[in-house]
């Protein structure tokens, strides 16, 4: 199992953090050690004192796929949650300041809290949140994704064999900010809860 993880994907997040809104999906991969299911805490890395959160739509991948067309790529995903792409700033901002991957950052064990999977709503654009200690933190809707669903999936399968049991972060919008020891996370869609999670 891999995760696929879309950076800048929401246009006003790529200008919270001064970054240009790319033409294409930023793709970056988490290993399946950053994995957190079942409401399991957080643990707050060591070599970190800047650690934020990014709340993000998750795609579960339901069967195998290379090359996938934009009117097939619906077909290859059975599932949505909500995750937590938590990121290491400090260490991503020295490491983009040098031009290096960000993947000491990004894909640190842990990294990638994923909550239960329902199936993908139809029709209307599909709305999900973040609170931090009841209050929240960040909201972001479908509608504002500079890529959606299926063509981020035709993108990335042009260079990834996507298989059953891949999850696909699709971008955080804005609002992104600090952790600290404590914290405790839910992110809805549509209100439903379906991930919490406690920062340790």
């Amino acid at each position: 199992m891999k995760i696929v993880a879309v950076g800048r994907n929401y246009a006003e997040h790529a200008r919270e953090l001064g970054n240009e809104v790319p033409e294409e999906p930023v793709l970056f991969l988490k290993p399946s050690t950053a994995l957190i299911e079942g409401g399991k805490p957080f643990p707050y890395p060591s070599f970190s004192n800047d650690v934020h959160y990014e709340v993000e739509l998750v795609l579960r991948v339901s069967k195998v796929g290379f090359k996938v067309s934009i009117e097939e790529a619906s077909q290859y995903y059975d599932a949505v949650s909500v995750g937590i792409d938590f990121t290491a700033r400090d260490l991503q901002s020295k490491l983009k300041a040098k031009g290096l991957p960000w993947e000491k950052s990004k894909a640190f064990d842990g990294s990638a809290p994923v909550g239960d999977f329902i199936p993908v709503p139809s029709g209307s654009p599909i709305r999900f949140s973040l609170t931090r200690n009841g209050e929240i933190c960040q909201s972001g809707s479908t509608a504002d994704m500079l890529h959606g669903f299926d063509a981020l999936v035709e993108y990335m399968s042009q260079f990834f064999t996507l298989e059953p049991g891949d999850l696909v972060f699709t971008g955080t919008p804005a609002g992104v900010g600090p952790v600290s020891k404590g914290d405790h996370f839910e992110a809805s869609i549509e209100g439903q809860v379906l991930l919490t999670c406690r920062v340790e």
